[in-house]
């Protein structure tokens, strides 16, 4: 029996975005497979062609996947996307180029929320660690209008129904500011990344948010010495940390196409190594 994977799976694993987006492109029609326009549900195998926009896509062995992961410094004013039709900066313009792969954007923060972000090279990285599921704890530091009263406070940490759904704070602490409550300062954690969920918790006790900034995610903290703009790559036992933490199995002769080589291997000659990310710049 012929062995095949999602095909958002191995798109993902070649680096051209996350499952998620890559499900909205397989909708839209832009994606076929030998020839024929494909849809969600289809599998692939080793044999088969596919095109992205007419584009042929190579597909990676997992082995051969360069796991590069970044920090990003997100200004104010950059959208999260990787074209925008309006014409203004996004997220990837600062980047540094790549070789035959492409940044995968881990999360999403709105055009003025500041602070960290991460892309990664590794499409199945980028995915395990957007899962909610891993329940990796985002911090923000937030200058919020109005005064929290213990009865907002206590309201945010036990949960509030918004339009998506229940959201909640895991913490709230003081973080400085005016006495009477304007424009004083806060650090949050939640679990998870809901669209614009910070705000709208704030929101949902008549609460103003000024500025927000991500400082953290998960055991990775903003470094005070990266600029707004500026990128920072992680170190391979940072990367190792964030492999381990959501189980990625290692990439030798795992998955379709790895299992695919392997079988094709003649005589006692043994396989080329794995390429370990991240690459120096």
């Amino acid at each position: 029996m012929n062995e095949t994977e999602k095909l958002q799976k191995v798109l993902a694993r070649a680096g051209l975005g996350s499952r998620r987006e890559l499900e909205t492109w397989i909708e839209a029609g832009r994606v076929s497979v030998n020839g024929d326009i494909a849809t969600l549900g289809d599998r692939v195998g080793p044999d088969d062609l596919i095109r992205v926009d007419g584009r042929v896509v190579k597909v990676k062995a997992e082995e051969d996947i360069v796991q590069r992961v970044i920090m990003y410094h997100k200004p104010p004013g950059e959208v999260c996307s990787r074209n925008d039709p309006e014409g203004r900066a996004t997220v990837f313009d600062n980047l540094p180029r790549l070789n035959g792969l492409r940044w995968v954007q881990v999360g999403r923060l709105d055009i003025n929320t500041t602070g960290l972000l991460l892309f990664t090279t590794d499409g199945e990285l980028a995915h395990r660690l957007m899962h909610p599921s891993n329940g990796f704890v985002r911090e923000y530091a937030v200058r919020v209008r109005g005064e929290l009263t213990q009865e907002k406070r206590q309201a945010m940490l036990d949960g509030v129904l918004l339009e998506d759904g229940v959201s909640k704070f895991e913490t709230i602490s003081d973080a400085g500011g005016a006495e009477e409550g304007a424009n004083h300062w806060y650090k949050v954690t939640l679990v998870g990344g809901k669209y614009r969920e910070v705000r709208r918790l704030f929101q949902s006790q008549d609460l103003d948010v000024a500025r927000l900034m991500r400082i953290s995610f998960g055991d990775l903290r903003l470094p005070p010495q990266l600029r707004q703009g500026r990128w920072m790559e992680l170190e391979p036992e940072q990367i190792q940390g964030l492999i381990d933490k959501v189980e990625l199995k290692g990439k030798k002769y795992t998955g379709l196409y790895g299992r695919a080589r392997l079988r094709h291997q003649r005589g006692n000659k043994p396989p080329r190594k794995a390429r370990r990310g991240p690459y120096r710049r």
